[in-house]
């Protein structure tokens, strides 16, 4: 539910007020009605009176915290995590799933003005199979923090558990603070990036100030102990790996490598599913031509190019274009053509694009495909699965897709983060003949 602010700020006196929340919105907020408008109000669910104070009040919407809870919605739930309300990393660990779930639902159904026709999930907690943790170390406690942000703040938590991570990430934290905050450069670390491959973790350390023999020697004892696979980032743009081998993962049964920069999908379970939904609405034939824009490096591709006659990815980022190409190779792929391009100019145009395509699908970043819409529309293939992160940007390119004789016949709400205000999801659209 987009939210637009106002430089000029109404003043509010702080107004306590009873209210009775009606909706929860996707990022986790109540929604109560007052003098005509909506209210959001974090920390509350649907049924749930309360007393709250106002702390903003616009023309159109309001917000507030509460003051007092005068009764409990039966969705409500204790979360899980002892740092929820502090750490900014979930929104919505009090809410039941089903809520959480249907909630979103609700909110992308509106959005699009189409039903949702199915929800894709996978498990609630141990979901996550990478996570960047901040570090700081505070001198006069002589100690490492590490964890995440506050909401809407730079300030850290520091986390001792996580249990959206993927057990074997969270099962490292205690280990790696321990080690780290044993460094002789502690005081001038960056953060840590741990990611779950499919053949082990691995760990990511980025330290503006070169490090000393012994501190490599400890962290080198740490991989190894943990079976850890361990990179060093001296810079922002450079990797060193030291232990472990080249990390990958699994789609669609192939295996695909990657660098521990590199972006994946954080939910496998989720991208498992994802992949065979979105074949399975493209109905994919031996005879069929796809062509898969923002393709990465193949995770929609390789699995595409198993089923059709041939298959052309175009990505814009030049390190990706190269990883797919490898793992098409790797994975014995000779139908399969990957293109770096600029999505934003006319692909149409493109020698590899001359005979058309039966079949197109998009999975671009938060921004969307604005530029590559009009594109797909002169290409006039008949089915399109647009793959999304931000329900805005989709409602956006779909209008191109309708206006242009396409219709939804299916629409899918991807709960990709669960406990979190992220809203994914997946549509089909189908050119009317």
């Amino acid at each position: 539910m987009a939210q637009f602010y106002s430089a000029k700020r109404r003043v509010t006196t702080r107004q306590i007020i009873t209210v009775t929340v009606n909706d929860l919105d996707p990022f986790g907020q109540g929604v109560a009605r007052h003098d005509g408008k909506a209210l959001f109000i974090n920390g509350l669910l649907p049924t749930e009176r309360a007393e709250v104070t106002l702390t903003q009040d616009k023309r159109n919407f309001g917000h507030a915290t509460v003051k007092k809870r005068l009764s409990d919605s039966p969705a409500r739930v204790t979360p899980r995590c002892p740092h929820f309300g502090v750490c900014g990393g979930c929104q919505q660990q009090h809410a039941s799933l089903e809520l959480q779930q249907t909630s979103k639902a609700q909110a992308l159904a509106r959005m699009m003005n189409h039903p949702v026709d199915t929800i894709i999930a996978g498990p609630e907690w141990g979901y996550r199979r990478r996570a960047r943790l901040s570090l700081n170390y505070q001198a006069r406690a002589q100690t490492l923090e590490m964890g995440f942000r506050k909401a809407a703040s730079s300030d850290l938590v520091d986390i001792k558990q996580c249990p959206v991570l993927a057990p074997q990430l969270e099962a490292l934290l205690p280990a790696l603070r321990d080690c780290l905050n044993q460094l002789q450069g502690v005081r001038r670390l960056g953060h840590v990036e741990l990611v779950l491959a499919d053949n082990g973790p691995l760990m990511v350390l980025r330290h503006p100030d070169p490090l000393s023999v012994s501190d490599k020697q400890k962290l080198e004892h740490f991989s190894h102990q943990h079976d850890v696979a361990l990179f060093l980032a001296p810079q922002s743009d450079s990797l060193e790996q030291v232990t472990g081998s080249e990390p990958y993962y699994h789609s669609d049964g192939l295996r695909l490598t990657f660098s521990p920069r590199d972006f994946i999908q954080v939910n496998d379970a989720v991208n498992q599913k994802m992949v065979t939904q979105a074949i399975e609405w493209l109905e994919v034939g031996p005879d069929d031509r796809v062509l898969d824009l923002f393709c990465g490096m193949g995770n929609f591709t390789l699995p595409l190019a198993r089923r059709a006659q041939s298959v052309v990815g175009v990505e814009g980022v030049p390190t990706l274009v190269a990883k797919a190409q490898r793992n098409a190779l790797d994975n014995d792929l000779k139908n399969v053509t990957f293109f770096h391009e600029n999505l934003e100019e006319d692909v149409t145009r493109q020698p590899w694009a001359a005979q058309g395509f039966d079949k197109i699908l998009l999975d671009p970043a938060r921004a969307g495909a604005a530029g590559v819409m009009q594109h797909v529309v002169k290409l006039m293939p008949r089915r399109v699965v647009y793959v999304s992160c931000n329900p805005a940007t989709l409602a956006r390119d779909s209008d191109v897709l309708l206006r242009a004789g396409y219709y939804i016949q299916q629409l899918a709400m991807l709960d990709m983060f669960p406990h979190t205000g992220h809203l994914e999801s997946m549509v089909l659209f189908v050119r009317q003949e």
